[in-house]
C-alpha cells in the first residue's frame, strides 16, 4: 500500500525524512533506525526490553548511567530542569510523541485521517491509546507551557491505569493536586499551570523526538529520577544495567573497606591489587548472595576493566 504521507522531523540539526501513517512511523523504518537492537519487538517494530532489565535497571543512579552511556559516545541522552509530582522513579520503555503549533488546514487531515481509523477525541489522547503495560508517554511539546497541558487527571489515571507508570512531557501539565492522587503516578514536566492545551496538534507518534538537549527513540529505557531523566539506547540497555551493578558493589565494598579502616584511600581509589581484587570477590560471595549478576558476569568485568 503506497503510504500517503511524508513529513521532516528536525531532530538535532539533523533532518530525518520518515514516512508516516495515522502520525505514526510505519514498522520498517522503526526497524531500521534501531538496527542496533537485536532482541524482541512489539508488532510495530518498537524494541521490547526485558521486563528484568527494567526492574534491575530502578536500582541505578543517574549520574552512573550517564557516564557510562557518554563512554559509548552518547553524549545527547539527558535532560535535566524538571518539575517533578512527586519523588517516585519512573522506569519504562519510550512511547514517544511530538507536537507542533496547530495549523487548520494540516490538523484538519489528521484528525480526519484518524477518524477514519478508529481514533477518538482530540490527538493528545491518540498516544495514550497505543500504550503498554511497562511504557513511559514521553512527548515533546516544544517547550510549550502556558496552554501546553498534555494531560489531566484525567489523562493521568487513563495513562497509568495501562503502563502503571509516568509520564515526560517536554511542555506542560494541568490537575497537579488531581495526578497527585494517583499513587505510584509521577510526571516530569516543564511546568505547571491550569490552562487547557490549545493551539497544540499531534506531529508523530513512536518517531525519533527531542526532549531539550536529549534524543529519543520508540523503545528506549526511560530512567526519571530526582537528578533528572535519562534515556538509554534499548541496545545498550544491559549493558548499562550490568556495568551499574559492578560499579556499585565495586564502591560499596571500597567504602566499607575504608570505613573499617581495612584500605588506605589510596589503595582503594587506585589500580587495585591482585590481593584486593581477591578480597572483593571473596565479599561478594560472603554477603551478596542476593545480588542480580551472576559471578560469571561479574569475573569477565574483573578480566575486562582497568582499574
Amino acid at each position: 500500500m503506497v503510504l500517503k504521507k511524508c513529513i521532516c522531523l528536525l531532530l538535532s540539526c539533523v533532518s530525518f525524512s520518515l514516512c508516516v501513517k495515522a502520525q505514526q512511523i510505519n514498522k520498517e523504518e522503526l526497524i531500521y533506525l534501531t538496527k542496533a537492537w537485536e532482541g524482541v519487538r512489539f508488532e510495530n517494530g518498537r524494541p521490547k526490553i526485558s521486563d528484568d532489565l527494567l526492574k534491575r535497571a530502578e536500582s541505578i543512579s543517574i549520574d552512573v548511567a550517564w557516564q557510562i552511556l557518554n563512554n559509548e559516545g552518547y553524549p545527547s541522552q539527558y535532560e535535566g530542569d524538571w518539575q517533578a509530582l512527586n519523588t517516585t522513579p519512573i522506569v519504562g520503555r519510550a512511547v514517544t510523541a511530538f507536537y507542533l503549533p496547530s495549523r487548520p488546514d494540516v490538523a484538519t487531515q489528521i484528525k480526519q485521517r484518524g477518524e477514519k481509523e478508529g481514533r477518538q477525541g482530540n490527538t493528545n489522547s491518540w498516544p495514550i491509546e497505543v500504550l503498554q503495560n511497562g511504557d513511559v508517554y514521553v512527548a515533546d511539546a516544544f517547550g510549550k507551557t502556558l496552554d501546553g497541558t498534555l494531560i489531566g487527571d484525567n489523562l493521568g489515571n487513563a495513562i497509568y491505569a495501562k503502563t502503571g507508570q509516568g509520564v515526560v512531557f517536554y511542555g506542560a501539565s494541568r490537575d497537579k493536586e488531581g495526578l497527585s492522587e494517583i499513587d505510584g503516578f509521577n510526571a516530569f514536566v516543564k511546568d505547571w499551570n491550569p490552562t487547557y492545551l490549545k493551539n497544540v496538534m499531534l506531529g508523530g507518534l513512536n518517531t525519533p523526538i527531542r526532549i531539550g538537549h536529549a534524543i529519543v527513540m520508540p523503545g528506549d529505557l526511560v530512567l526519571a529520577k530526582e537528578e533528572g531523566v535519562i534515556f538509554i539506547p534499548a541496545h545498550l540497555v544491559e549493558k548499562v544495567v550490568l556495568t551499574a551493578e559492578f560499579i556499585a558493589l565495586r564502591d560499596e565494598f571500597g567504602q566499607s573497606m575504608l570505613k573499617r579502616n581495612i584500605y588506605a584511600s589510596g589503595q582503594i581509589d587506585n589500580e587495585w591489587t591482585p590481593a584486593i581484587k581477591k578480597h572483593f570477590l571473596q565479599w561478594i560471595k560472603d554477603t551478596k548472595s542476593d545480588i542480580p549478576m551472576g559471578m560469571n558476569e561479574i569475573n569477565q568485568f574483573m578480566e575486562k576493566r582497568t582499574w
